[in-house]
């Protein structure tokens, strides 16, 4: 026991401590190393970073690779991808685990560039980019032929001379950019934009001459394959000699295998267009004399079969003017007859005019009303006649006539009834008598109740 703690260092050290004098050590014993090994756990974060493994058959190692250094690499590594790079051996250590930076990276057995084309090759051919559906076809007889390519190389040259051969006085539009280098994509998406813009040419050739694949890797970029697939008008991809392919001309419209080439495929031969123009325009000719020919027979026998139209003509005017006259008489005749129905109309409705049948109605009712009146008189006279003899019967027998000839009323008082029995009456009860003229108060002194008294 007290070897062992003889041979332990008296410090303690914490975890931090040694981890950073840990880190210190590797990051001062590897400053930079490379490394190489099989890709695995691959992940490109949100960030921009690179996080994968390399390993071998007996260990593995994490390692990193920030934003800034992956806009270098040319291509995306692949989980079994053999990769050797450089760089520096470091320690995270909030985790305690040790890792290396990456600052370049490039595939073992293949080249970067090569395997940056075949990556972007795949993804473009797999959004269809390539697809013949999407090939435009090329114009029969360009009338401007538009050239991006680089001003100072052979490319541009060769496309001039084979087209000025070929079609002499073609128009022609060049739009200069660089072909190698940096910015040299750019240039060509931007030259690709402009064309469309500016619609002059029909047809638009994408040329440089041939070169190593970092030459050419300008036209294996993702931007000039975008802009030649949105072109609207058609291109042709004219890239390196015959064994270069490179992403532009899988999108292009048509793929010619040098500049020379292309400049064969778009600008058709003047003189033979003029050979071919002549021949059919001759084919036309006779054509159309023979269609003449026969258009003339036809009119002439067309001609004899039909009737002379000023006669036909003279023959209508006939007709017209028999059918004019035919209309005129019978306008008159059916003047006449309508005006013969408005006399017969107007005499018939001023025999029946509404005045003189109310002249008529008043003379009647006059008539009636005289007869009514005279009626009316006579049984006035009749009535009135009749009234003053049942008048005078009446008076004669009235009660002032009966008083007149000497009878009297006599009533009761004071109840005033008339005494029409004497044994209504008391002895002593006061009775009034009413006379034909006046009427007297009496006394009752004696009744008789039989007989009547001696008149």
């Amino acid at each position: 026991m007290k070897d062992v703690q003889a041979d332990t260092p008296s410090q303690i050290y914490t975890v931090s401590r040694l981890t950073a004098e840990i880190k210190t050590l590797l990051e001062d014993r590897y400053p930079f190393i490379w490394v190489s090994g099989e890709v695995t756990n691959f992940v490109r974060a949100g960030s921009g970073h690179f996080y994968f493994a390399l390993k071998d058959d007996k260990a593995q190692i994490k390692a990193v690779m920030f934003r800034g250094q992956t806009r270098g690499v040319k291509f995306l590594p692949e989980n079994g991808m053999h990769l050797c790079g450089l760089g520096r051996i470091s320690v995270y250590e909030p985790r305690g685990v040790y890792q290396i930076i990456f600052e370049f990276l490039e595939p073992q057995g293949v080249g970067a560039l090569q395997v940056a084309f075949e990556q972007l090759k795949n993804r473009l051919a797999a959004e269809g980019l390539f697809d013949a559906r999407h090939k435009k076809p090329l114009p029969p007889v360009p009338r401007c032929v538009g050239l991006i390519t680089s001003p100072a190389g052979a490319a541009l040259q060769d496309l001039l001379q084979i087209m000025g051969r070929r079609f002499p006085n073609l128009a022609v539009e060049i739009l200069p950019v660089r072909v190698q280098g940096q910015g040299a994509a750019e240039e060509i998406a931007a030259a690709l934009v402009i064309a469309n813009l500016r619609a002059a040419a029909d047809v638009i050739i994408v040329a440089r001459g041939g070169g190593s694949l970092e030459d050419l890797s300008a036209f294996n970029t993702e931007a000039v394959a975008r802009a030649i697939f949105t072109s609207r008008i058609p291109v042709v991809s004219a890239v390196g000699h015959e064994t270069d392919f490179t992403i532009a001309d899988f999108v292009a419209d048509l793929r010619a295998p040098t500049p020379s080439a292309a400049a064969e495929l778009v600008v058709p031969l003047k003189s033979e267009l003029n050979a071919r123009c002549r021949g059919v325009y001759a084919l036309l000719l006779q054509a159309m004399l023979r269609l003449l020919a026969a258009r003339r027979d036809a009119l002439g026998q067309t001609r004899r079969a039909l009737v002379d139209p000023r006669k036909r003509l003279q023959d209508l005017r006939l007709r017209l003017d028999d059918h004019l006259g035919r209309l005129q008489r019978a306008g008159i005749r059916d003047l006449q007859m309508r005006r013969e129905r408005l006399s017969w109309r107007v005499k018939k409705l001023f025999a029946h005019s509404p005045l003189e049948r109310v002249q008529h109605h008043k003379a009647t009712i006059e008539l009636i009303n005289s007869k009514i009146l005279s009626f009316m008189n006579k049984n006035y006279i009749i009535k009135k006649s009749r009234l003053n003899t049942a008048a005078g019967k009446l008076s004669a027998l009235g009660p002032p006539a009966v008083l007149a000839r000497g009878y009297s009323i006599t009533r009761s008082l004071p109840d005033g009834r008339v005494v029409r029995d004497s044994r209504q009456v008391d002895i002593g009860q006061v009775l009034r008598v009413i006379v034909a003229k006046g009427s007297l108060t009496c006394k009752i002194e004696d009744r008789s109740d039989h007989g009547l008294p001696q008149l």
